[in-house]
């Protein structure tokens, strides 16, 4: 696990519009401040991923999500939490006035909260919800290590949170929280 001093550096520099790396469940994310435009377009930038597509935000606790979702009913709202903290990526009812650089083209947005004990802490130390998405450019395989991050994007981010991914040997899967369809 990184030191404090390590934590406290990528959070701020998140705060600051910064891009960064992070290990996440399976592979290293890319993350950024979710209402700050220009570093999510950034972050787009560096992957060479197009807006239309949309993003994961990646949280500490439901509380941190609720700003970006559409009100829920019960059933839903009990539907994402006992599946929850873990590797379950939903897409859910944006809200109203949820970015669409974060949601691209999509009436949802997906969301996930994590139990990456490095993911919760980095969330917790921002006090919000972080974009997450693999540490590549879109057409290349995503990042599994520190060393792999440094070598394909270091040059393009402000910091790489150091530290080991999660036993998933695939990315989280993604679905669809109103119908229950596996996406990915």
């Amino acid at each position: 696990m990184p030191s404090g001093h390590q934590l406290r550096t990528a959070a701020r520099l998140v705060r600051l519009g910064g891009v960064i790396a992070y290990p996440t469940e399976a592979v290293f994310g890319l993350g950024c401040a979710p209402a700050d435009h220009g570093a999510v377009a950034r972050l787009l930038a560096i992957k060479q991923r197009p807006v239309s597509k949309g993003l994961i935000l990646v949280a500490a606790n439901c509380d941190q999500l609720a700003p970006w979702l559409a009100d829920l009913p019960v059933s839903l709202e009990n539907r994402l939490r006992k599946s929850w903290p873990g590797p379950n990526t939903w897409l859910v009812p944006a809200a109203s006035d949820c970015p669409a650089w974060l949601t691209g083209e999509h009436d949802t947005l997906a969301v996930r909260v994590s139990a990456h004990p490095l993911v919760t802490a980095l969330c917790e130390r921002c006090g919000s919800a972080l974009v997450s998405t693999s540490a590549n450019i879109s057409t290349l395989l995503p990042a599994r290590s520190t060393l792999e991050v440094q070598l394909r994007l270091g040059r393009y981010l402000d910091y790489i949170l150091g530290g080991e991914v999660g036993g998933n040997a695939q990315p989280t899967s993604i679905r669809d929280l109103l119908t229950g369809k596996r996406i990915r």
